[in-house]
C-alpha cells in the first residue's frame, strides 16, 4: 500500500456475479471456444488496486463494457477509468492489466490497454507508456515495479 493516498475515500461498488465457465474436461479437446468480453473481464476483475484493498471491479476502474474483443483478429482492448483525474498509479494499473492478460491469454493475442478518454490529466502520456513495448519491458525488469504488480495480481494470480 502507498501512504498519502490521492483518493483516500474511493466509491466502492458491488461486484457482479460470476458467469459459470465450461471446464476444459467438459468439451471436446479439439473444440476451442472464442475468447469473449466476459472471459477477459473474469481474468482482470479481481486485480487489486495499488492504493486500496479493493479490486479494480469494486472501484469501477474496469467494467465489462470497456472491453473490446476481436477473437478473429486476436485483439483485445481494455479501457480503464482511474478513480481520480490525477491518479499517480494509472500506469501501474495499466501494467497490471497487461501482465495479467499476457499471462492468461494465448500468445497470438495483441493486447491494448488504454485510459478512458477524458478521465486522466496526462491521458496521452499514460497511453503512450502503456503501448510502448520497450517501456513495458523495461518496467517489468524493475524489481520494485514487478513486486508492486505481483502484489496487485496476488488475489487473482491464477488464470480462470
Amino acid at each position: 500500500m502507498v501512504s498519502g493516498l490521492i483518493n483516500a475515500n474511493p466509491t466502492v461498488y458491488e461486484k457482479k456475479e460470476r458467469r459459470a465457465r465450461i471446464s476444459p474436461g467438459d468439451v471436446d479437446e479439439y473444440l476451442v471456444e472464442p475468447i469473449d468480453q466476459q472471459e477477459i473481464f473474469d481474468h482482470i476483475r479481481d486485480i487489486k488496486d495499488p492504493e486500496h484493498p479493493y479490486s479494480l471491479e469494486e472501484l469501477k476502474v474496469i467494467t465489462e463494457d470497456a472491453i473490446e474483443v476481436d477473437d478473429k483478429q486476436s485483439h483485445v482492448r481494455v479501457t480503464f477509468t482511474p478513480t481520480v483525474e490525477h491518479c499517480s498509479m494509472a500506469t501501474v494499473i495499466g501494467l497490471c492489466l497487461r501482465v495479467k492478460l499476457m499471462r492468461c491469454l494465448p500468445p497470438r493475442y495483441k493486447v491494448d490497454i488504454r485510459v478512458a478518454p477524458g478521465t486522466h490529466a496526462t491521458e496521452a502520456a499514460v497511453n503512450k507508456q502503456l503501448s510502448d513495448k520497450e517501456r513495458v519491458a523495461a518496467a517489468l525488469e524493475n524489481p520494485n515495479i514487478i513486486d508492486m504488480v505481483d502484489e496487485c495480481l496476488a488475489p487473482s494470480y491464477e488464470c480462470r
